[in-house]
This record gives C-alpha cells, sequence and structure tokens, in this order.
C-alpha cells in the first residue's frame, strides 16, 4: 500500500530524517516507536504531505488496480483525496464549533450523498459524540476530544490513518478503550500508522514495527519480536 524508499527531510538547516523506508501492507497496523526527537512526527508530516522531502519516494497505491502515486509530489488534498488522514499529536480538533460541525469538517472534500449515513455511523461508533452532538468541541474531556478526532478521521473514508500519539494525556482506562476503538476501525479494513508514546501497548497493537532512532530506522520486524528483543526492551519498555 506504501512504500517510503530513503526519503530525507530537513527542517531549516537541520537534517531529521537520514535514508527512511519503510512498507506499509493493505490492512496491517504498523508501529512507529522512537524517543522524542528521534523524527516520528516529522515521518507522519512528510507521509502526509505537511513536509516536503529533500531527496527519496513515498509510492502509494491505495488498491491493486490502481496507478501508483507519489505522494512526495502530490499536494496535500489530493493526499486526502486518495484516502490517507493524519490525526495529528493534540488532536486538532476545532474547540468553538460543536461536536458535528467538527465531524462534518472531516468529510469537506466529499461530494457523494452518504454523509449523513457516516455520520449516524460516528454516532454508533461512539454513542457519547452523539449525545453532545451540540456541545461545543472544547467542552470535552481528553477522551473525547480524542474519540471526536478519530471520528472526523473517518469521515474522510480514510484508506490509511495515520495516528500521532493518540494517547497522549489521557488516563489508563481511556487508552485501553481508545485502543479498542483503534482495532475496531482496523478491524472495518482501515490500514494503520500508529505513532504512540506507551510503546508497550503499541506493539501490543501493531502486527510490525519500526524503531526510529535520530531519523533512521536501527531496527524493524514482527511487533512480538521488537517487543522481545533486549534493546528496545531497555530503551522503550523500562526494562520489562
Amino acid at each position: 500500500m506504501l512504500n517510503i524508499d530513503k526519503i530525507n527531510v530537513s527542517r531549516g538547516r537541520t537534517h531529521v530524517l537520514h535514508d527512511l523506508s519503510m512498507e506499509i501492507g493493505h490492512g496491517e497496523i504498523i508501529s512507529l516507536i522512537g524517543a522524542n526527537g528521534a523524527g516520528k512526527t516529522t515521518t507522519l508530516r512528510t507521509i502526509s504531505g505537511l513536509l516536503r522531502p529533500d531527496s527519496g519516494t513515498i509510492v502509494y497505491r491505495p488498491d491493486t488496480d490502481q496507478s501508483p502515486m507519489d505522494l512526495a509530489r502530490t499536494p496535500v488534498e489530493g493526499i486526502v483525496r486518495a484516502g490517507i488522514c493524519h490525526c495529528p499529536e493534540g488532536r486538532g480538533i476545532f474547540s468553538q464549533l460543536t461536536v458535528e460541525e467538527n465531524l462534518a469538517v472531516g468529510a469537506y472534500l466529499r461530494r457523494d450523498k452518504e454523509i449523513a449515513e457516516d455520520l449516524n455511523h460516528i454516532y454508533d461508533m461512539f454513542p457519547i459524540l452523539g449525545e453532545r452532538r451540540s456541545q461545543a468541541g472544547g467542552s470535552l474531556s481528553g477522551g473525547e476530544q480524542m474519540m471526536l478526532a478519530l471520528g472526523r478521521s473517518l469521515m474522510a473514508r480514510p484508506r490509511l490513518l495515520i495516528l500521532d500519539e493518540p494517547s497522549l494525556g489521557l488516563a489508563p482506562l481511556v487508552i485501553e478503550a481508545i485502543f479498542e476503538l483503534i482495532r475496531t476501525i482496523n478491524g472495518q479494513g482501515v490500514t494503520i500508522l500508529l505513532v504512540e508514546q506507551n510503546a508497550v501497548m503499541a506493539l501490543e497493537l501493531s502486527s510490525r514495527a519500526y524503531v526510529l532512532e535520530t531519523g533512521r530506522v536501527t531496527l524493524s520486524g514482527p511487533s512480538r519480536e521488537l517487543a522481545d528483543n533486549p534493546r528496545v526492551r531497555n530503551a522503550y519498555l523500562g526494562g520489562e
């Protein structure tokens, strides 16, 4: 579905990503783990077109019968239309808009007649949002805002959903609920690329993972194998 080949990305004079390569297959949950400043968010922002690589390619093919497209040369609007949706760190909801207005923003590029049906589906998936559809987004709790951010992303009908730190600032029980929702979304056919500070849960959730250190992929493989790797355990899993 997505093949990243030796991308280099700079921010100002700082070379952030160095010959970074990754692959994401249809239907997978892939986690990207690493310390703060390793380049995880830069990687996500580059895939979604918010940053442009200095070199390398990002080839996306949502279906086997569709022609591949190089995201490094595709406008952000075109990337969204192609089925890639980025749910950023901090959730990025519009605090003054109502819950329903926030959800409607997720469908702003759509012109089909199924938006109302999808909105009802979101309310079925996240009942609390249905109960609070007329409330301002900023009045919701942290967990409810994360649900709103997920719901808004789903309104774009993504094929690939990019999640940046979905558990940030949430209580443990809420985190468990959010991760269960991510499993449900993946079970509905959405491929997921996940950056998550809770490396233990990220590796439990994903099928494969990449370890990023100072802008380079230093380890990759099945998540279970990485969870058993002494280097990964000591650096990211609390030495478990």
